[in-house]
């Protein structure tokens, strides 16, 4: 049995142990009297729920540590922005307070821009541990290595914008509102799905040019991507292939 194959050691299990147990220290303290409370836990279900699956997979996949850090930084920003609620972190008073220069200020922000700058990082943090899931998990090499992280990132911030429409419709009132963070935007929603696409592509593009410097073969296997591989058309040719083998 080769090292890669060997099972995982609990050394290598620490590392995303340790980070699981930093934030969820870092959630509890941040559960202590937060904005408001019924929008804190309404933020929270999904990191919970994603947290959960990461947990209860980790044995039958595990990220790299690079990934797990990552996401580890991503659900930090989204605790900080479920204590608060997204529209209301003051993170130019904190800027403001560190080096007297107001960030919202010197961009003309006319309104509080903290979501969107998490709308963005999402892309750009899980987009490479998307990359991992697929590359490891469906083999995909090349070109497709790439489009399908783009891909998951910009269907998985529609659905989110969906489920964001769709609690504010159930709860209505302030927490809708709250939980929805349009701020008075009606392209909100557009805009998040943007920057998070952006921040993808800049993360692949970036893990692209790494691995263009560090593997020889790597216009090789972008061409050998988009070789077809099974020659035989699907649709009604599949049907009658299945159906004579059943027979058969």
């Amino acid at each position: 049995m080769s090292s890669a194959d060997r099972p995982r050691s609990w050394s290598s299990r620490r590392y995303p142990l340790i980070l699981l147990g930093l934030v969820g220290l870092l959630a509890v303290f941040l559960a202590i009297d937060p904005h408001d409370r019924k929008d804190w836990a309404l933020e929270n279900a999904l990191a919970l729920i994603a947290v959960v699956l990461l947990v209860a997979t980790a044995g039958w996949f595990q990220f790299s540590k690079l990934s797990y850090t990552l996401i580890f930084v991503l659900l930090v920003l989204h605790e900080i922005g479920a204590h608060y609620t997204y529209s209301e972190v003051p993170y130019d008073a904190w800027i403001q307070g560190l080096t007297g220069w107001s960030l919202d200020a010197a961009l003309h922000f006319e309104r509080n821009n903290y979501d969107r700058f998490v709308h963005f990082v999402y892309g750009l943090l899980i987009a490479y541990p998307i990359r991992e899931f697929v590359v490891r998990v469906a083999n995909v090499r090349g070109f497709w290595g790439y489009f399908f992280p783009l891909d998951v990132i910009m269907s998985s911030s529609l659905l989110y914008e969906l489920i964001e429409w769709g609690a504010a419709v159930v709860f209505g009132g302030d927490l809708g509102q709250a939980y929805l963070g349009t701020q008075g935007d009606e392209w909100d929603a557009q805009k998040d799905t943007l920057l998070a696409t952006l921040g993808a592509i800049l993360a692949l593009s970036i893990t692209a040019i790494v691995h263009q410097s560090l593997h020889r073969d790597f216009h090789r296997e972008w061409v050998e991507s988009w070789r077809v591989k099974r020659e035989t058309p699907l649709g009604e040719v599949e049907i009658r292939r299945l159906r004579a083998g059943k027979g058969s």
